[in-house]
């Protein structure tokens, strides 16, 4: 049995600072971070193992953070999990692609690690599960 001690979260996006900035102020509130450099990336991360949260970027090389969405929700583990996108750009329309697409909700960038971290306790709770 795998080792629940900890809400585990994915982090896909393809800025590397950005990974690590979210992995960093993650880690640190007592989550389990992985990370994915693309769509394609972060596709075959949540095959390979049981997340409790994705964040994803939108704009990313290979596959784009949208098309990532709808393939993770066609997985059987990830139908409820929640998956928030966490990027620069706002438009309506985009976000309603989002939504359609099975987006548990919108973050714009730069993200405030304070209202990150209330974000992510209000959708998975604490990082130590027990």
């Amino acid at each position: 049995m795998a080792d629940r001690s900890k809400k585990k979260v994915l982090v896909v996006d393809d800025a590397l600072t950005m990974r690590r900035m979210l992995g960093h102020v993650l880690q640190s509130a007592g989550y389990a971070v992985c990370e994915a450099e693309d769509g394609e990336a972060g596709l075959k991360q949540a095959k390979g193992g049981c997340y409790d949260l994705i964040l994803t970027d939108y704009n990313m090389p290979h596959m784009d953070g949208i098309s990532m969405l709808r393939a993770i929700r066609k997985l059987e583990p990830y139908s409820e999990v929640p998956i928030m996108v966490i990027t620069t750009e706002f438009g309506n329309d985009l976000k309603q692609q989002g939504r359609e697409a099975g987006a548990t909700g919108w973050m714009l960038k730069p993200v405030h690690p304070e209202r990150l971290l209330e974000m992510v306790k209000r959708l998975i709770g604490h990082g130590n599960a027990a």
